[in-house]
């Protein structure tokens, strides 16, 4: 399926009628669903494109928030390994709606990180959270890492 990012050579295998595609952050195989497709490019862009350190990106965060456990899609630290970046994907068919800015705000409660991005694949969204002043802003684009660190 076409994204609106970068192609990138995963690497993709067959179980019987299921696929997995090698994740690099994971460092194994997992199921290959829409949402799954759309984390690989975006995570591959995020490095590739953006610089962003792999090791200091994970998926599949684990939290507890009011009791509950969650999972954070990817979480990026900064370079004293503090929460900078969460990452909430969708599959390329779900509209990016203030219900999903809500899941990842929530997800935030938690890590307090600058920065939230969203994206399903099509449409890309960066939020800076000014904790401060308690306000937010979008970026006009994704940031390379280095970026993300200058930026006030």
């Amino acid at each position: 399926m076409p994204l609106n990012l970068p192609e990138y050579p995963l690497k993709v295998k067959k179980n019987g009628s299921r696929l997995s595609v090698f994740d690099r952050l994971r460092k194994r195989y997992v199921a290959l669903t829409p949402e799954e497709w759309v984390r690989q490019h975006f995570v591959e862009y995020l490095i590739e494109a953006k610089q962003f350190p792999a090791a200091l990106m994970a998926n599949e965060v684990s939290l507890t928030q009011n009791g509950i456990k969650r999972r954070c899609d990817t979480l990026v630290a900064d370079r004293e390994g503090k929460p900078l970046v969460i990452v909430e994907y969708k599959a390329p068919e779900i509209e990016i709606t203030q219900q999903v800015f809500d899941q990842i705000v929530r997800y935030n409660m938690v890590f307090r990180a600058r920065y939230l991005m969203v994206s399903n694949g099509m449409a890309h969204y960066c939020c800076q959270i000014d904790y401060e002043n308690n306000t937010y802003s979008f970026l006009s684009e994704i940031p390379c890492y280095d970026e993300l660190q200058g930026i006030s």
